[in-house]
């Protein structure tokens, strides 16, 4: 397990609950720190994107911005999107087709059919298909916490689907560092298993 004092960043690109993230980190012993220019990104020994609404919010996230998380990253540092912010790891959004996401894995995320309620709002339950260090000790069945109207694609990297109207990526784990991870639930929203996976990450340091 990392140390309580890792430092481990928050990216602020003002379309997250930044308050709830921290205070679930916190719970587990952990203080994040927020970079307010791409150069303080250096030497973070893991990096937190959270975020909620549209994907447009993403195009805060500049090149600059890009660079530095890609170098972190490569450098070694495991990286959690949360919501949005697991969205924004992949090519792309059909909400904002025109806007690149960062591209760290293979696919394209869509919205939920319009014959289900959207956004799905509420509990659900994980069907893990993929057991990995992100989900180490989180049981089949697991009910967790969603907020959301699009969601990613299942892929190789997925570690667990949910269903609503149909499967998506409910948690991924991989990329070329095997240490990019994501979550389309709120883990600081959801109870004891939601801290489960916010320590399995700080374990991946």
């Amino acid at each position: 397990m990392a140390r309580r004092n890792a430092s481990v960043a928050l990216i602020d690109y003002q379309a997250g609950n930044l308050t709830s993230v921290r205070k679930g980190f916190a719970a587990i012993g952990v203080e994040l720190y927020t970079p307010a220019l791409p150069a303080e990104l250096e030497g973070a020994e893991a990096i937190v994107v959270p975020g909620v609404g549209h994907f447009n919010a993403t195009a805060w996230l500049n090149d600059e911005w890009r660079a530095a998380i890609r170098k972190e990253v490569v450098d070694g540092a495991p990286l959690l999107g949360i919501c949005l912010g697991l969205q924004w790891l992949f090519e792309g959004s059909d909400e904002a087709p025109e806007l690149p996401g960062l591209g760290l894995l293979k696919g394209q995320c869509f919205r939920l059919p319009s014959s289900v309620k959207v956004p799905h709002v509420g509990w659900n339950s994980l069907e893990i298909t993929h057991p990995a260090a992100l989900l180490d000790g989180i049981p089949n069945g697991t009910q967790v916490y969603f907020t959301h109207s699009y969601a990613a694609p299942i892929t190789t990297e997925s570690l667990a689907g949910t269903s609503h109207g149909a499967t998506f990526a409910a948690a991924v784990q991989g990329g070329s560092t095997g240490a990019i991870c994501g979550v389309q639930f709120h883990p600081e929203k959801s109870g004891e298993a939601g801290l489960r996976v916010l320590r399995n990450f700080i374990g991946l340091i």
